[in-house]
């Protein structure tokens, strides 16, 4: 497989200015994928500056021709949908149908999005006062500076430069530095599409935050759009602030699943398999909480443990393999120390618990008697554990729900009247009723509290790339 390994301004593939890379590896077998090239700060200020002189012409480019750039995108994306996911499989790890599920959903914002392009609204009457003519129109906001993580690598790019070409912004693409291949293949699929040098960009700095300050307090940014961790999102806003950048923020999360009283225990079995183990549990909408009533605890505990006991773990590799490796090693300890905390403090383990010996693999793994408010409850765990708390009265499992400053996504399973009451009485941006995903290019996605500012996807989407104009005109 070809990889595009070097940096990406002005509409040509060029090698950091410093000479250095960095390695790409695979986290299943710890091997080097490819070398990648580091950007210095100097490398990110020329791909601020290529999207800069690249704006004027892109904003004034016809909606519908902008369209059809994404649209040849997403012809292309669709006709090499294994490659994409084969990408993501070697430098993510993740399991081949987690992969092809991504780069299903990926490729759909290109072609939703150049639907959208051609469909931004605007508004014109008559003032109350009678004296003029209210027109409000949009602009786009300018040049964007997007910030990708590794847990998607595709979606999460397709997510930001879909709608910000659409809106006619220009773009410099920061990707993770565990996953830029990815990144870099969407890049040149654009190139390929058709995208006029300077509008979209691509840098991987390496220490990442001064170079990303340093892009920021550039004069020509008006935008910033960051998919990660609250911690560092808190981080940018400050960052933000000292030029008042507008800010998209797509942050952690800590979303409960909740089991109530008289649900279908089977249908909240096989949800809560999809909701946990949906990209290996590596997913800011990953169930994190299980909040179960006693009277379908023990079975819930017990269907869950037989189920995820049976699950084939490996490489992506293998297409026959349902669980993957998690991005490193690093995040495999990690999520091993939650564990071993989590029985510490009491938790019964289930199933699981032992990390892989090679490769960066952790397996299913199942805890009962969590208390709320555990560690491991209290924590965003990005990995394939499933943490279960008891509850006896629903408006107490309502309140643990609400019980964390995350408000991303919530899941509730129940009779339908009861779910839906449920579901409008937990403080989160999105909640999945009687299903285990909810995510979609035309449907709104983001978080409440500090989950979040914004939202992506849906007609919504687009309008964080565009400022509103409002004109008053003379009767």
């Amino acid at each position: 497989m070809e990889f595009f390994t070097d940096l990406f301004i002005d509409g040509e593939w060029r090698a950091g200015g410093g000479g250095e890379r960095f390695r790409v590896t695979d986290p299943a077998t710890g091997s080097t994928l490819a070398e990648f090239a580091v950007a210095t700060i100097d490398d990110c200020i020329d791909a601020v500056d290529a999207a800069e002189r690249a704006f004027p012409e892109w904003a004034a480019t016809a909606p519908r021709a902008r369209a059809e750039i994404l649209r040849r995108a997403f012809d292309i994306l669709t006709a090499e949908k294994e490659t994409l996911a084969e990408l993501m499989v070697l430098e993510n790890g993740k399991a081949w149908p987690d992969a092809m599920a991504e780069a299903g959903y990926a490729t759909e914002f290109f072609r939703w999005f150049s639907e959208e392009a051609v469909r931004v609204r605007g508004d014109f009457r008559l003032a109350p006062a009678g004296d003029k003519h209210i027109i409000v129109d949009h602009q786009p906001i300018g040049v964007s500076v997007l910030v990708t993580p590794w847990n998607f690598p595709a979606a999460m790019a397709t997510r930001k430069l879909a709608p910000a070409l659409a809106a006619g912004c220009t773009v410099v693409l920061k990707p993770a530095s565990e996953t830029p291949l990815t990144s870099a293949y969407v890049v040149e699929v654009l190139r390929r599409a058709g995208v006029p040098a300077g509008v979209v960009n691509l840098v991987t700095p390496r220490p990442t935050g001064p170079a990303v300050s340093a892009m920021l307090h550039h004069p020509a940014v008006r935008k910033l759009s960051f998919t990660g961790s609250t911690e560092v999102g808190r981080q940018l806003l400050h960052e933000a602030a000292d030029t008042v950048l507008s800010t998209s923020m797509e942050l952690g999360g800590n979303a409960p699943f909740l089991v109530l009283p008289g649900a279908d225990l089977d249908a909240a079995v096989e949800g809560a398999l999809v909701a946990k183990m949906r990209n290996g549990g590596s997913a800011c909408t990953s169930a994190n909480r299980f909040y179960v009533h006693r009277s379908l605890h023990d079975d819930f505990a017990r269907a869950m443990s037989e189920k995820l006991g049976a699950f084939k773990v490996g490489s992506g590799l293998d297409r026959d393999n349902q669980l993957g490796a998690l991005v490193s090693v690093g995040e495999r300890d990690k999520v091993a120390d939650l564990v071993d905390t989590a029985v510490a403090e009491g938790a019964r383990l289930e199933l699981g618990g032992e990390k892989s010996a090679q490769g960066a693999f952790y397996p299913p793994t199942v805890l009962t008697g969590v208390e709320h408010g555990a560690t491991i409850n209290a924590t965003e765990i990005f990995g394939p554990v499933t943490a279960i708390v008891v509850f006896d009265d629903v408006d107490d499992a309502i309140r643990m729900a609400n019980d964390t400053i995350f408000g991303l996504i919530a899941y509730v399973y129940g009779e339908k009247g009861e779910a839906l009451r449920v579901a409008r009485r937990i403080d989160a941006g999105m909640v999945a009723v009687n299903r285990p995903v909810i995510s979609d290019p035309a449907a709104p996605f983001g978080g409440m509290k500090q989950s979040g500012l914004g939202r992506e996807g849906a007609s919504e989407g687009i309008l964080e790339f565009l400022e509103e104009k409002y004109l008053g005109v003379e009767l």
